[in-house]
């Protein structure tokens, strides 16, 4: 499903235009984004969490040349997937096995 897609269920299960849908889906990432940005956590319980992970600065060798470069230091997003979501998933995959699929 790409964002586009995701628009389109919201928009017709919650039975609101797609332009409200738009909304609602930027606003639900523009705030991870921000709070991401900041460096806090976001916890969806059941779903899983987002956090940051702060990397340093290392060595590191460009792959063309073999010229020694300083790779800086970056803080990156981290998923962490929920306990009631890997169990959801691996039920579904299960009985799809079940039915032969």
């Amino acid at each position: 499903m790409v964002k586009s897609e995701l628009i389109e269920s919201l928009a017709e299960r919650a039975d609101i235009t797609l332009a409200k849908a738009e909304e609602v889906v930027d606003l639900f990432f523009n705030n991870i984004t921000e709070t991401l940005a900041n460096g806090d956590r976001v916890e969806i319980r059941g779903f899983g969490a987002f956090t940051v992970r702060d990397y340093k600065s290392y060595k590191g060798r460009n792959p063309k040349t073999g010229e020694q470069i300083t790779v800086p230091p970056k803080r990156l997003p981290f998923w962490k997937t929920g306990q009631e979501l890997k169990q959801r998933v691996d039920s579904a995959f299960v009985a799809k096995l079940g039915r032969g699929e």
